[in-house]
């Protein structure tokens, strides 16, 4: 069974959703945002964008470069969760 790490950041009120994806993955990957894929290979960043205004959205999920990244509506915000499937599993 393969471990699954998980980071997730907390969106800021005004921040823009795509832009909080892409700057959590060039984050983890030590790289410069404008190295990444573009962002629009994986996903709309409109429609990323326009969630945190969308009335009954709980979450969505897509890949994108390399990772799993869950968007989810959270108690007083939304909430980005980036899990890395390539990562061992620790303690074994």
């Amino acid at each position: 069974m393969q471990s699954i790490e998980t980071t997730a950041v907390s969106l800021s009120e005004g921040e823009q959703l795509s832009m909080a994806v892409i700057d959590l993955v060039s984050q983890l990957e030590d790289a410069d945002p404008t190295a990444l894929e573009p962002l629009y290979d994986a996903i709309d960043p409109d429609l990323l964008d326009s969630l945190p205004d969308a009335a009954g959205f709980e979450s969505l999920a897509f890949d994108y470069h390399g990772y799993s990244i869950t968007v989810s509506a959270e108690e007083g915000g939304i909430e980005v969760a980036l899990e890395d499937p390539s990562e061992p599993e620790l303690g074994r």
